[in-house]
């Protein structure tokens, strides 16, 4: 490599506004926090992860089958859960630097991800929004159709989720080899390809960071092991709500970007979606918004929707509940076309 970088300067740099995540406040109300309103969900995330791992095993030896229907909520509550973690990686959850960064990274580990790599990986995706290393529903050139397709329907179906519960094992491995995983995983990330390697590497070799994601690792394989372990002869219970939840997570992921011109500003699109939804999802229809704004907690995001000169206010992306079911259909567009987005930007 020419140069590296610090993995904290990765994290600043991958924000368009070149701040850090979770720095310090300047003026005490730069990011008007609603602290009330992420409380409350925070309480009500905790209490369902309470139930899901310690609570339905106990409910399903007492009520049978009956107690099942704790899954629907459960699972229902996935995007809040993914909600407050994601305000803790733009550092609106709380407005103290070190609470904020330590409830999202429990929050992380009840939800099985790994913080560290988690939050690096989305202020790298509003870095590097839809170069080529993340467009899955684009058919690149010379690759077949039908392995294509099949890679695209399992990253929807619980495959990103997958990717993620598993990436803290690059921490277990020498860096050496994590520099040839990312020259493998970026070789075609086009004019951006050599800063994404860098900046990669850079962080995965992070002494500091290596050690946290390792200690959070073990942390996850605790609890979730004592889960399956309170749930007996009912473990397949457990399993189902892990899997509903990454299926949740990974097409909620994938639908703002699916079909995004990208030459449009933020590269994201914004969806219709009704009142009594909105909180459930932390305002996660109004993505294009939020790659316009990312330093904006997710409850500010409403006003500037409302606001019609806005560039970013227009609803492009149709009914939210529509397009999680559209991004199923693949390909959208080819490489060709992707290189002639990239290439206006």
């Amino acid at each position: 490599m020419n140069r590296t970088i610090s993995a904290d300067e990765a994290a600043k740099d991958a924000l368009p506004g070149g701040r850090p995540s979770g720095g310090r406040r300047s003026g005490g109300g730069r990011s008007g926090i609603g602290v009330s309103a992420n409380l409350v969900l925070i309480a009500l995330v905790v209490l369902a992860m309470s139930i899901e791992l310690a609570g339905m095993p106990l409910l399903l030896e007492h009520m049978g089958s009956a107690a099942l229907c704790l899954i629907v909520p459960i699972v229902l509550l996935t995007p809040t859960h993914w909600g407050v973690i994601h305000e803790s990686i733009h550092g609106q959850l709380l407005p103290r630097r070190t609470a904020n960064e330590n409830v999202g990274r429990a929050l992380s580990i009840l939800l099985a991800l790994p913080f560290e790599a988690v939050r690096f990986g989305h202020l790298m995706h509003h870095r590097f929004t839809r170069e080529p290393y993340d467009q899955p529903d684009i058919h690149q050139a010379g690759e077949r159709f039908w392995l294509a397709r099949l890679r695209y329907l399992g990253m929807l179906c619980g495959g990103l989720y997958l990717g993620e519960l598993l990436s803290p094992c690059i921490a277990f491995l020498p860096v050496k080899v994590i520099e040839r995983l990312a020259s493998h995983t970026f070789n075609a990330a086009g004019e951006q390809g050599d800063e994404i390697r860098r900046r990669f590497v850079d962080f995965a070799s992070s002494a500091r960071r290596r050690k946290q994601t390792r200690l959070d690792f073990v942390a996850t394989l605790a609890i979730y092991g004592a889960a399956f372990a309170l749930y007996g002869r009912w473990w397949p219970v457990l399993l189902l709500i892990c899997y509903l939840r990454g299926v949740w997570i990974s097409i909620a992921d994938n639908m703002p970007h699916y079909g995004v011109a990208l030459d449009r500003p933020g590269r994201a699109h914004n969806f219709n979606l009704a009142r009594g939804w909105r909180t459930m999802v932390m305002n996660h229809h109004l993505h294009g918004l939020h790659h316009l704004h990312p330093t904006l907690p997710w409850s500010a995001l409403p006003r500037l929707a409302a606001d019609a000169e806005d560039a970013g206010s227009t609803v492009d992306g149709g009914g939210y509940f529509s397009a999680l079911v559209r991004q199923f259909r693949w390909p959208n567009h080819s490489s060709s076309n992707a290189s002639t987005g990239a290439a206006s930007r």
